[in-house]
């Protein structure tokens, strides 16, 4: 096994033990960049000499015997939403021609401090305002969407071009491209992570969280991330905490809530079969099924978008009314539709999210986590613009990544993606947790519990098949 293959967790354990320098972990990895980038376009910009300087002085820390923790010498990439001082935010747009972030974000600053190595930042949907990031291919078939916004951290994390990274979430953009790419991806609870210097897409739905390769790997980098930062509105008073979990299987006295609503309507029968078989799984391991029923689903869509899009058209209010056309059609056209809403709008979104948490917060009384699908169907072809059910619902295809996702971003319960198989095109699926506010221990504990008892392939496996562009 290559260093690049490596996770967070092993690449960890051999550099505290010095069987691997971060030097050696880091060559690896730009090594592996310059075989698959070409083919897949991750990155908007790689730092590779940057790179090399600090892992050299983090193989010289580690030599002094002055280790930082298990972020110490692992390379790391940022989708290209979060500052870093000195370096270009273009948040993948031509309207941040000229940028330059002269701090760090919150963000950046607390994994410079727990010893990670940027490699570089990664490419987001336009402003984070979509769910395919159309310039980044997918990691198991670059014919196909590598979902978004976060699409290049995912892509990076699945292609071993790097050990791990973040991504933001308003309404999936963490999970939709972490499912579609088979790596691990958590959205904190709502104001767990600081956003502070995060550009925004909506301040009420934002999230930022790890894309990783293992569960155990998302709760090392949210153990360095997790924390009260007072420049961020949102921010939460949380104790520290280390949410590594345990090595225990044992899931006797959890309750797994089982959707009989909305989470399996209109969802593709391979991903339906792949996700019931891993519930059945944490079954097996003593989990407790029960069944529930989603709340107000008949509303989630009009909330997320009647939070989501006036919010996103006051941000961009002074540029789209200056530079329209710097910016992309699909995502101009979103934001100008932002000012065809009302604040009457806007104010009744608030108010069915006001409802819709605390019928959430009611129904996970009942159960420990919720568990479904991460997204109805896997990575479709990049020119597919709709999917079509078997009952004649025609749908876009953003409409459908977004769809099982948002009710955790109207809500601010966290939730985690775990890869759980693949169809029958070998294209990645993912299973979805769901839990109760500040409860990522337990999503964490039962993500980690499965994979250890299902170990699978992990994203960065499929190195051999972005050798080239398909067909």
């Amino acid at each position: 096994m290559q260093p690049h293959e490596l996770s967070l967790a092993e690449a960890a354990d051999a550099i505290r033990a010095r069987r691997l320098s971060p030097v050696e972990l880091v060559d690896s990895v730009l090594g592996r960049v310059e075989e698959a980038e070409p083919h897949l376009g991750a990155y908007v910009t790689v730092a590779a000499e940057q790179a090399r300087r600090a892992a050299a002085e983090a193989e010289h820390e580690v030599a002094q015997g002055c280790y930082r923790g298990p972020l110490h010498g692992i390379p790391m990439a940022l989708k290209d939403l979060i500052d870093v001082s000195g370096m270009p935010t273009t948040a993948s747009s031509r309207v941040r021609a000229g940028h330059r972030a002269t701090a760090d974000s919150a963000v950046a600053a607390r994994l410079g401090a727990a010893g990670a190595i940027l490699l570089g930042k990664t490419h987001t949907h336009e402003f984070a305002f979509g769910l395919t990031t159309p310039q980044t291919r997918n990691a198991w078939d670059p014919g196909r969407v590598a979902g978004g916004s976060s699409g290049g951290s995912a892509v990076a994390v699945a292609s071993g071009t790097a050990t791990f990274a973040l991504g933001t979430d308003t309404g999936g953009s963490i999970r939709v491209p972490a499912a579609l790419n088979g790596v691990v991806g958590l959205k904190p609870t709502y104001g767990l992570v600081p956003r502070h210097g995060v550009t925004s897409l909506s301040w009420s739905l934002d999230h930022v969280g790890p894309i990783t390769r293992t569960v155990e790997d998302a709760a090392l980098v949210l153990t360095a991330l997790a924390g009260h930062d007072p420049r961020d509105p949102a921010s939460l008073s949380a104790p520290a905490a280390d949410y590594r979990p345990g090595p225990a299987t044992d899931l006797t006295g959890l309750r797994v809530g089982l959707p009989r609503t909305y989470y399996f309507d209109h969802v593709h029968p391979q991903v339906e079969a792949a996700v019931r078989s891993a519930v059945a799984q944490l079954e097996a391991l003593g989990a407790q099924l029960v069944e529930v029923d989603i709340p107000m689903t008949r509303y989630i869509q009009a909330t997320q978008w009647g939070l989501m899009v006036p919010e996103a058209g006051s941000y961009h209010e002074g540029s789209l009314r200056t530079v329209p056309e710097r910016y992309q059609e699909d995502v101009r056209i979103l934001l100008e539709a932002s000012e065809l809403m009302s604040a009457g709008d806007y104010l009744r979104a608030q108010r069915a999210r006001t409802l819709m948490r605390a019928e959430w917060a009611r129904m996970l009384e009942r159960v420990d986590v919720i568990a479904a699908p991460t997204v109805p169907m896997p990575a479709v072809r990049a020119d597919e613009q709709t999917v079509t059910w078997p009952d004649g619902t025609t749908e876009s295809v953003s409409d459908a990544y977004v769809r099982l996702c948002a009710p955790a971003n109207i809500t601010g319960v966290p939730a985690l993606t775990v890869p759980v198989g693949h169809d029958a095109a070998g294209m990645p699926i993912g299973l979805q947790l769901l839990g109760r506010p500040l409860d990522e221990p337990t999503l964490l504990r039962v993500g980690h519990a499965y994979q250890q008892t299902r170990p699978g392939p992990r994203g960065h496996t499929v190195r051999s098949r972005v050798s080239s562009p398909s067909p």
